[in-house]
């Protein structure tokens, strides 16, 4: 290990332990689902976003605020409904009487963490609003442009069960998302726990653990984490074998109709990269692109109608390709 690596290395340890810190204060207050945290502060490393599925009552707005609460940052919850307009989100331009002009109202986008709560509620054109946001990290009012402010997160959720009232979300917006997490019920043990905490008036409140510098260096510090070619060619791999699948001698041309985009294999690489510094390396492992794998690809391949009406998931697809494809 050359001495670049190993003074990533002492970094990345030091950043560890303050996530880990940031990650013990959320558990405080969230009972279980150490995975979805973990994911979700791998997102925000990330400069990603998050779709989270999942039933109603799993507590999905108080762990979004709990994160932003540990981080001393802004927090707004955004209520997706039919009739909701993108002015709602972003802002508008009103005539001011009084001097004659027009001023620029900006909208709760302006934050730094958003919940979009059941963003599938909404039409497309208000969904849409979301799109330059995320991916630009800037909004445009009127033909103006303003920057938002950083750390810029969002997270959306969306029921899987409820159908009635829903739009399904646009291929361009769901590959906006860095992850897809499925959220799901606690088990009995933590169930108690929870009945325990908000029956007889325990409260937890989430302390600050690290401030918005602190998340802004560790989001420039993810960027420089040491990425071996042999690693790259593993990502290009897995993300090909989605789309041209007969290559790598897997037959599942029809069970997938599009494979997962060149962003996904951006994400990959930045999603082992963070992941690495949560272990306190300054370095990828293929075990670090395997830990990310699934919650990047899931909701990136696009299944035919024969795997759907045969039950088959993306995730049964994503297990093929990371049991085919060889480990550097």
């Amino acid at each position: 290990m050359n001495q670049e690596i190993e003074q990533l290395t002492k970094n990345a340890m030091e950043y560890s332990i303050m996530l880990q810190k940031l990650h013990k204060e959320i558990s405080t207050v969230i009972v279980g689902q150490d995975k979805i945290i973990e994911k979700l502060i791998l997102a925000l490393l990330s400069q990603g976003h998050v779709l989270l599925e999942g039933v109603p009552g799993l507590a999905k707005t108080l762990l979004v605020q709990t994160v932003s609460d540990c981080i001393n940052s802004k927090f707004v919850r955004l209520q997706f409904t039919p009739d909701l307009l993108p002015a709602d989100i972003t802002g508008t331009k009103i005539y001011d009487h009084n001097s004659g002009s027009f001023k620029t109202i900006k909208g709760p986008i302006f934050s730094n963490f958003i919940l979009a709560d059941e963003i599938n509620r909404a039409p497309p054109k208000v969904q849409s609003a979301l799109l330059e946001a995320m991916q630009e990290k800037q909004v445009s009012i009127q033909g103006e442009t303003y920057q938002l402010e950083k750390p810029f997160f969002v997270m959306a959720t969306q029921n899987p069960i409820e159908s009635e009232g829903t739009y399904k979300l646009p291929e361009a917006q769901v590959d906006r998302f860095m992850f897809k997490l499925l959220i799901s019920y606690p088990d009995k043990e933590q169930e108690s726990e929870i009945i325990h905490r908000f029956t007889e008036g325990i409260t937890h409140k989430a302390t600050k653990i690290l401030s918005i510098a602190d998340i802004l260096n560790i989001q420039d510090f993810v960027l420089k984490i040491y990425c071996d070619e042999k690693i790259r060619n593993y990502i290009t791999e897995i993300v090909d074998a989605t789309r041209h699948p007969n290559n790598y001698g897997l037959s599942l041309t029809d069970k997938i109709e599009f494979g997962a985009s060149p962003r996904a294999s951006i994400w990959l690489t930045i999603g082992a990269k963070a992941n690495a510094i949560l272990h306190g390396r300054g370095y990828v492992i293929p075990n670090d692109v395997q830990d990310v794998c699934y919650e990047i690809l899931r909701h990136r391949i696009l299944l035919t109608y024969e795997a759907e009406s045969e039950n088959i998931t993306s995730d049964d697809m994503i297990k093929k390709i990371l049991d085919k494809i060889t480990i550097p």
